[in-house]
């Protein structure tokens, strides 16, 4: 979503309001999504997702901020995760009016300065990415091959030892 809001107000600049509004839109409904299952679920939704050490610390910093738990995550890029705290304030029923509030506010924030930032020096940055493109895309794609292979082959070592293990 964020390269794409770029991208859009790199071409067109006196759209950039527009593609942030929309970009906040979309996203505020899928955060919407994840909140209304979560809140439904209840507390099961953060035990069955996450690790025990992930909720209790999502918990107390959602105990602490309400708010600002949710707008502030909403505003950074990844990989802040924003999804543990969608799913924390559901299951622990917050409002759901401040619950909207805080994530249009912080997308808002966040996809209107990536807009901003698009149409003043999205050309430059589109132009310096047709030059250096494929190399970039090359080494991502490399990298992304050796990742790959590194989790085949833990996940494969730790059946392998799963195994040695239940026949001892």
């Amino acid at each position: 979503m964020d390269a794409l809001t770029i991208v859009l107000a790199a071409h067109d600049r006196q759209l950039w309001a527009y593609y942030a509004v929309m970009a906040t839109l979309g996203s505020v409904v899928g955060g919407y999504v994840t909140y209304r299952l979560a809140r439904k679920q209840g507390e099961n939704a953060l035990a069955k997702r996450f690790s025990r050490k992930k909720v209790e610390k999502v918990n107390k910093v959602f105990a602490r901020w309400g708010f600002g738990a949710i707008a502030i995550p909403a505003i950074l890029p990844p990989p802040m995760p924003l999804v543990p705290f969608l799913v924390a304030a559901g299951a622990m029923q917050y409002s759901l009016k401040k619950f909207i509030a805080a994530l249009t506010l912080g997308r808002l924030i966040r996809y209107g300065l990536l807009a901003y930032l698009g149409a003043i020096y999205g050309r430059q940055i589109l132009s310096w990415f047709s030059r250096f493109g494929y190399p970039i895309l090359y080494t991502v794609i490399g990298i992304a091959l050796v990742g790959a292979a590194v989790l085949i082959i833990r996940w494969r070592m730790s059946k392998l030892k799963g195994r040695a293990k239940s026949a001892a």
